[in-house]
């Protein structure tokens, strides 16, 4: 159980339920006691009336009577104190539940880019939904039934001890080979377990893959393949989940094996000691009866260890990116005010996932109000200069300034909200359009989000939607084409209002017609932010108060349009390119 300490913490923070859950349990297993004790004293007192003809019939009666209900009262109350038992605990493994994925969720928000590189989306699902799902059935009902087990057994061996210690010792012999035979179960259902839900993890990153994908699939007919992928991992996962069934069943007849053994010791141990006038027949049916009530107790146990198997292997994996530390870093909970002046001074980067250096010795300088054009062919590393700026990444030599303070001592949540940010590739959630574009400001009022929208050259567009600004958009905006994905993402950084813009390659779906209308709106909408432009037109960066030019991660050009178009290079080879193809349009 060494995975499953890190829940200790929250067993710490809901102590109070936890102990009210514990002294709830030892009440209702002490009430439990008495109903075997009165079932004894009534057939002990019926005995002596059968063999004695000067007991009252009237008493007798009466003792049985009273008995009858003090049992009827005494299981009222455990059953009342059950319920209380149940409602304290689950409700705790409830609560456990809540804040275990919370937690997940605020890792998963702080983990950088690199992770999400190398971990697939339903694996990462799994991982906070089933796997949390079986950490809070060990919270709740394995604990629950672990303390009821526990309980239960001391309070009832302890009385069977105090009524007769060798009948006992004869009624407890199996107990040895259960517990053997639990720990040696339990190992295999632990190992199995692993393997199931790891298979689990594969299914779901492959089912949420092929719906991502489901355009692709059918574009290339893949139908037939696809599913015979889905068929083979299923009868995997079916596999390995019916091994880890096997092992399980095998409690069952385990448990019923050595009860019934041990009702057969009461039997024949306490009718030879019964013949022998050393115990009552009373006290037979007592041990009956108490050996019935730790079935129950003694049955579960395969299922808690189970239960706390299948939580142990989940647990590990939840820690494994709960122990991950974050490579970018909030360093400071002051507030870092952002104005907009950037400076690069010497920056490298290389991606870990593929060892390709990005970046190699970059430095330039953006003032507070000034745009600045990043052209290069691709994988220049154009995209990587945004991704620095706004700290996904953090460069590996060099510094990165923001109002000449570096990069990674200002407040990470202040810098990124202080930057407006259109991807290269537009993600919109499946929401309605609106919603969309005021994910950039959640204040933001109706005739704001039209004012963008019409900046963004897309309101004649929502316009003609039947449910115009309301149409829900599918999964990653699959409802819209790929310019109008643009754009909304576009109109959604336009009305966060923030002081640095970054556009990256945004207007590569949209017409020259389209793109005009939106850059010189740009222009003036942008006049008193910083705004970093990533393109591959010329079109795009003609109107920035820089541009450089990079290769290869290094900067080969930089300058104004007019100066670089005068000068032999990239630039230039590539306004004339575009000049000529413009013309032939």
């Amino acid at each position: 159980m060494k995975e499953l300490q890190y829940l200790n913490k929250y067993f710490i923070k809901y102590k109070f339920q936890f102990l009210l859950g514990i002294l709830i349990t030892i009440a209702a297993q002490i009430f439990s006691l008495f109903t075997p004790q009165l079932v004894k004293e009534s057939i002990d007192s019926t005995q002596k009336f059968l063999e004695k003809d000067n007991v009252p019939a009237g008493a007798i009666y009466d003792m049985l009577g009273e008995n009858l209900l003090l049992i009827i009262a005494t299981t009222l109350i455990g059953g009342v104190l059950t319920f209380f038992m149940r409602q304290t605990l689950i409700v705790m493994s409830r609560h456990v539940e809540f804040d275990l994925k919370n937690e997940i969720f605020r890792q998963y928000e702080n983990l950088t880019q690199s992770f999400y590189k190398q971990n697939r989306t339903g694996d990462l699902m799994n991982r906070i939904s089933t796997d949390v799902d079986r950490v809070r059935q060990y919270v709740g009902p394995a604990i629950m039934y672990s303390l009821n087990t526990i309980v239960r057994t001391v309070v009832v061996i302890t009385h069977m001890i105090i009524i007769s210690p060798k009948l006992t010792l004869y009624t407890l012999i199996p107990l040895p080979l259960l517990a053997w035979s639990i720990f040696k179960i339990s190992r295999e259902i632990n190992k199995r377990s692993t393997l199931y839900q790891q298979n689990l993890s594969k299914l779901s990153s492959f089912t949420q893959e092929m719906f991502s994908g489901i355009r692709i699939i059918k574009a290339y007919a893949l139908e037939k393949q696809k599913q015979a992928a889905f068929d083979e991992l299923s009868r995997d996962s079916v596999k390995k989940n019916m091994s880890v069934a096997k092992v399980n069943a095998q409690f069952g007849p385990l448990m019923i094996l050595l009860i019934g053994l041990s009702n057969l010791v009461v039997i024949y141990v306490g009718g030879m000691m019964y013949i022998n006038g050393r115990i009552e027949l009373g006290t037979i049916v007592q041990f009956m009866l108490y050996i019935n009530m730790l079935t129950w107790p003694v049955a579960s146990l395969g299922w808690i260890s189970s239960m706390i198997q299948e939580a142990e292997s989940s647990q590990k994996r939840i820690n494994e990116f709960l122990k991950i530390e974050p490579e970018v870093k909030n360093k400071t909970t002051e507030h870092t005010p952002i104005l907009g002046q950037i400076a690069f001074n010497d920056v490298t980067f290389t991606y870990d996932d593929t060892n390709i250096t990005a970046l190699k010795n970059v430095s330039f300088e953006v003032n507070k109000g000034e745009t600045l054009a990043i052209l290069g062919r691709t994988g220049s590393g154009k995209s990587t200069v945004l991704s620095l700026i706004s700290r996904l990444y953090d460069a590996e030599s060099g510094t990165i300034t923001v109002d000449g303070v570096n990069i990674k001592e200002a407040n990470l949540y202040d810098l990124r909200n202080s930057i407006g940010f259109v991807p290269q590739d537009a993600f919109l959630f499946s929401d309605t359009i609106q919603n969309n574009i005021k994910f950039g400001n959640e204040d933001a009022t109706n005739d704001e989000v039209i004012a963008v929208a019409k900046k963004a050259v897309v309101h004649n567009n929502i316009k003609n939607f039947t449910n115009q600004y309301e149409t829900i958009l599918g999964e990653r905006g699959i409802t819209l084409s790929g310019g109008q994905k643009q754009r909304v993402s576009i109109a959604r950084a336009m009305i966060k209002d923030a002081p640095i813009l970054l556009l990256d390659d945004c207007l590569s779906a949209v017409d020259t017609e389209t793109e005009e209308a939106i850059l010189n709106n740009l222009l003036e909408f942008c006049r008193d932010k910083t705004t970093i432009i990533v393109s591959h037109r010329v079109s795009s960066a003609k109107n920035a108060d820089k541009i450089i030019i990079l290769e290869d991660g290094r900067i080969i050009q930089q300058g104004t349009h007019n100066s670089l178009v005068s000068q032999p290079g990239y630039y230039k080879e590539l306004y004339l390119k575009q000049l000529s193809e413009k013309e032939l349009q």
